[in-house]
Parts: structure tokens; sequence; C-alpha cells
């Protein structure tokens, strides 16, 4: 069992320690990511405290005293207070919005990778253990086979030759010389037979190494059919990091840029404050009391 909790089987196409190095790395670049989001996280969290600080401080304040500026003049200070905080609620909610979607897709998309890897790992596995299977029991088939016919057939030719020179010694020693030659005739006729004979078995063990051989070659291509699987499954969980990493950059600058918007908005909306109040001012001829 490897430390991913993948057991091993003999006779795969890879190496444990590569692919147990490369699901490390790709747990790192995950880690990485997810401590990206957790500092993002932070800073807009500190973003809302800071908020709600100048808030509190903002509330500190003695409120603006328009009685003397008329009715028109309190009314349009209410209405600018009440846009101001209107853009900072929208500012928070957008930013809560796009952060919950950054978390919500880096755990999809992280999710997603491990999936593809380990089914893609599983079926170059399973196909190169059936290849390996089919390929080792056809070739012990056709050895078995080989070799029980090659000993059959040559102790029924041992046997028959030992019993034919048996009787050919026989009958040579009650025959008279004139018979001799026509049975060294017989003999050699025999001895032919099974030169024959043993040229035909090593046609047939010929045959047998031949099919033995073009198992093994099948046997090496299902390996490398599952290597190259293999590193399908490795550049497709590369992609899948790099485009997680890719969108978690993009929104990033994405929020970044929402709060510095939001921030700009404020900046603007003061301003149109502190002009209101000196519009006031211009026109009573009164300061504002703080």
């Amino acid at each position: 069992m490897t430390p991913h909790r993948f057991a091993t089987v003999r006779g795969r196409a890879y190496r444990p320690a590569q692919v147990d190095a490369y699901l490390a790395a790709l747990g790192r670049d995950r880690d990485a990511a997810w401590e990206r989001a957790a500092r993002l996280t932070v800073l807009a969290k500190d973003m809302e405290a800071e908020a709600a600080r100048l808030r509190e401080v903002v509330a500190g304040l003695e409120p603006q005293a328009y009685e003397t500026l008329g009715e028109q003049a309190h009314e349009l200070y209410g209405l600018v207070l009440r846009e101001a905080a209107a853009v900072r609620e929208r500012a928070r909610g957008e930013a809560e919005e796009w952060r919950a979607r950054a978390e919500s897709y880096a755990r999809e998309l992280g999710e997603a990778a491990r999936e593809d890897a380990r089914a893609l790992r599983a079926e170059a596995e399973e196909h190169a253990r059936r290849c390996l299977l089919a390929a080792r029991a056809e070739a012990d088939e056709l050895r078995v086979g080989a070799r029980r016919e090659v000993k059959e057939r040559r102790g029924e030719t041992l046997g028959a030759l030992r019993e034919v020179r048996q009787r050919t010694a026989d009958v040579l020693t009650g025959l008279t010389r004139e018979h001799a030659g026509r049975w060294a005739a017989a003999e050699r006729e025999e001895a032919g037979r099974l030169a024959a004979f043993e040229a035909a078995d090593a046609e047939r063990t010929a045959r047998a190494e031949a099919a033995l051989a073009a198992a093994e070659r099948a046997l090496a291509e299902a390996r490398e059919w599952a290597r190259s699987r293999e590193e399908e499954a490795r550049a497709h969980a590369v992609a899948l990091v790099a485009e997680a990493r890719a969108r978690e950059e993009r929104i990033a600058r994405d929020t970044e840029r929402l709060l510095r918007e939001h921030g700009e908005t404020w900046d603007v909306v003061q301003t149109q404050m502190d002009s209101v109040r000196d519009s006031l001012v211009s026109l009573t001829g009164r300061a504002v009391v703080e």
C-alpha cells in the first residue's frame, strides 16, 4: 500500500515511487492554492475590521448641526449619508460573494482533478493487468502444449526405433549374409524416418517459440500503453492545476479591483459630502459644527 492508499500490483507499467512523488507535488500545489485563498480571506476580514473601526469612529463623532441651514440642506445631507451607507453595503456584499465563489470553485476544481487522475490511473492499471494476464496465459499454454507434444512424439519415436533395432538385431542373427544388406537398408530407411520426424519436431518447437515471442511482444505493448495512459493522466492533472491557479489569480485580481473600486467610490462620496458642506457654508456664511 502506497502513502496515498493505492494498492501495489506486480507487473505494473509504472514505478510507484514516481507516482507517489507526482501526487505529493499535486498535493503541494493544492495546499498552495488553499493558502492563497486563506490569505485573501484574511485580507478581506482585515478590511472589514478596518471598515468597522472607521464606522465606530464616525459613529463617535458628534452629528452635524444643519438645523440653522434650513430644511432642504438637512434633507440633502441625509440623502448623501444614506447613499454612502448603501455604497458601503453593496461593496461588502459583492466582496463576500466573490470570496465565496472563489472558495467554492477552488474546492470543485481540486476534487475534479483528483477524480480524473484516479479514474485514468485505474483504467490504465486495469487494462495493463488484463493484457498481462492474457499474454501470460497464452504463452504458458503454448509452452506447455509444445513441450508435451515434443515429449510424446520423441518417446513414441524412440520406442519404435528401439523395437525396430531389436527386431533387426534378432533377425540378422538368424539370416544369411545375403539378407544382411537388405536389413541394413531397412534400418537406414527407419533412421531416415526418425530424422524426418525430428526435423518436424524442431519445426513445431520453432513455431511454439515464435508464438511465445509474439505473446511477449503483446505484453510489452500493453506495458507501453499503460505508460502512455499514465503520462496522459499526469498531463491532464497538471493542466487542471494550472487552470485552478489561473482562475484563483483572476478571482484575486477581480476581488482586489472590486475593493479598490469601492474604495474609490467611497472617496468620491466623501469628496461630494465635503463639497456639499463647503457649498452650504458658502451659501449660509456659517461654519458647519463638527
